[in-house]
């Protein structure tokens, strides 16, 4: 397990998992509970670097059963699901502690958001840089190196920085123009 970066903790048996437990992968996802001849088996939930966490009961490896809950406590439904439906697209931190003041508008379900770094994306679970196609934690680690299909929906579907100036261009604006050249009759 070294070899590839994970770790365990736990009981063994003839060398292997077997029994309770606790698996580290390299990405610092860890599970936590029951193992069967080297494989998650019985009840465990798997943890996740950003808070969010998957229960469920195993047989030799998969997930037979199991339930969703994201790092604010929004637990993930199959049928019936209501968040976000086009219908009502607040934040759940919003739907659970009601709207923030006029001014203060919250761009993301975590108030205030990780600033992120210039020319970077956040796309949910850590900052991509698009020059190098990185994926960093938020905390700066290495997650992972994007391919194609992913660099292309966090380009365009996730939050960028602000690296470009924004607003009125006074060159441009009507109210700094002279009558002879303004479009304002």
């Amino acid at each position: 397990m070294e070899f590839i970066g994970s770790s365990y903790k736990g009981d063994t048996k003839n060398g292997r998992m077997e029994g309770n437990g606790q698996y580290t992968f390299p990405t610092e996802t860890q599970y936590v509970g029951e193992m069967k001849d080297g494989m998650f088996h019985g009840r465990g939930v798997l943890h996740f670097p950003n808070g969010s966490k998957y229960e469920a009961i195993w047989e030799n490896g998969i997930a037979k059963q199991g339930s969703f809950t994201f790092a604010d406590g929004l637990q993930y439904q199959e049928k019936d699901w209501d968040y976000c439906d086009g219908y009502d697209r607040r934040f759940y931190s919003e739907r659970c502690n009601g709207l923030r003041p006029a001014g203060e508008s919250q761009i993301t379900d975590l108030h205030p958001p990780h600033i992120i770094p210039d020319g970077c994306y956040n796309c949910g679970d850590g900052f991509y840089d698009p020059t190098t196609r990185v994926v960093t934690s938020y905390t700066g680690r290495f997650l992972r190196n994007a391919d194609d299909s992913e660099h292309e929906w966090i380009v365009r579907t996730c939050q960028k920085a602000w690296d470009e100036v924004v607003g009125i261009d006074p060159e441009e604006s009507a109210a700094t123009r002279s009558e002879e050249t303004s479009d304002i009759k």
